[in-house]
């Protein structure tokens, strides 16, 4: 799987899970007051033929207030009575009663008031309470856990699988897109090779000064297309190109990757100021530092001005490279390693270079550091 295609994958299924979570919550929030009130509606039956016993035995107290008639109580049920204003006359609650509601839970407590049809012992208002033995919620959880845990496994598998259906138009088009590189790039290394061997045998000293301009140009043609062919391999076969890490002498492939960009930083008049130390060694893979050199150079060529100066500096823990270009504005040189991302569309390119040197950094823990500042100057340096 492309790294597009994972993130694209990753925030769809991240939404995808969010938007399921606030409808599973919602859901299970309607499920929980269904029960709720399930079980309130099973307890007022409940209380409410107690109630008619209860208010049986205060209509007899009424009546006959003495010491042989005492309030009746129930150790399961505790009871209050309270006058029209209100106010209490009487009671064992353990919670105190909303007198404008039928029945309601209230702490660990269920309460259901009851008005008898005369105020017996001046009572408007009869309070019954009993404890929720929370019975109810256990079976809730029960049931979620159950039935709400696999369920919401499915959705996430049928989203996952969506997701996948939804990417394949792209994913194919990536292929397609993909497969066309890589012919463009394998049909290009012919010509290129030919053309650079070519230029190579020609002795300039039989021919005109004029045709040996001409010979330059194709020179540093053929040289910028070899060095995008290069990059445009790198990408579409990084993963399928072997690696094989040794002992490089960092000073010489240096010095030689300079006089290779020297016939292209002499088409805009750029002197090369160097400053390397001999004999600096690095275990990694020689094509990869080359493509990271290499890179870092062409990238100081290509945003650089007229005239400007190039300088590379090589010593025992780095290695940088400094131009005097049109430099990157400081909010964006967090994106400069960014695949495709360009800052100047005069000056060419694909926005590859820096991807490429960002990988090759990443797989060896080579720390990149990037100093900049616009229309003045670019310094990377990298650490190892």
């Amino acid at each position: 799987m492309l790294q597009s295609e994972k993130k694209s994958l990753i925030s769809f299924l991240l939404l995808y899970i969010f938007l399921s979570l606030v409808i599973a919550v919602f859901t299970t929030l309607l499920y929980y007051h269904f029960k709720k009130d399930l079980m309130l509606q099973k307890e007022r039956e409940f209380l409410q033929n107690y109630s008619k016993t209860f208010i049986e035995k205060l209509k007899i107290l009424h009546r006959n207030f003495s010491k042989t008639h005492i309030y009746p109580t129930n150790k399961n049920i505790r009871t209050g009575i309270y006058d029209s204003d209100k106010i209490k006359i009487f009671s064992l609650l353990k919670q105190k009663p909303d007198l404008d509601k039928v029945i309601y839970e209230k702490g660990d407590q269920i309460q259901y008031i009851k008005e008898p049809e005369a105020y017996y012992l001046g009572a408007k208002y009869v309070v019954f309470e009993i404890k929720d033995n929370r019975k109810w919620f256990k079976l809730f959880l029960k049931q979620i856990i159950l039935f709400g845990v696999p369920f919401f496994i499915f959705v996430i598998i049928i989203g996952f699988f969506l997701m996948k259906l939804f990417l394949k138009p792209m994913r194919d088009f990536i292929i397609l897109l993909d497969r066309f590189i890589k012919d463009t790039t394998h049909e290009l290394n012919t010509p290129i090779s030919a053309i650079l061997a070519n230029i190579e045998t020609v002795d300039k000293k039989r021919v005109d000064i004029k045709t040996v301009r001409k010979i330059e140009r194709i020179d540093i043609a053929a040289r910028t297309i070899s060095n995008i062919y290069q990059d445009l391999t790198y990408l579409t076969l990084n993963h399928k190109i072997q690696t094989f890490n040794e002992k490089i002498n960092i000073s010489n492939i240096l010095k030689n990757r300079c006089e290779y960009f020297k016939i292209i930083a002499k088409s805009k008049k750029i002197d090369f100021i160097l400053d390397i130390e001999d004999n600096i060694y690095l275990y990694i893979d020689k094509n990869k530092i080359i493509k990271l050199i290499d890179n870092l150079i062409s990238n100081a060529i290509k945003y650089n001005k007229i005239n400007g100066k190039i300088e590379i500096k090589l010593k025992n823990k780095f290695l940088s490279v400094k131009d005097n270009g049109i430099g990157i504005p400081k909010d964006k040189i967090n994106q400069i390693f960014d695949r495709y991302k360009r800052f100047n569309e005069v000056s060419g390119g694909f926005g590859i270079g820096l991807n490429i040197v960002a990988m090759i950094a990443k797989e060896y823990n080579l720390i990149i550091d990037v100093q900049s500042e616009k229309d003045k100057f670019t310094k990377v340096i990298v650490k190892w």
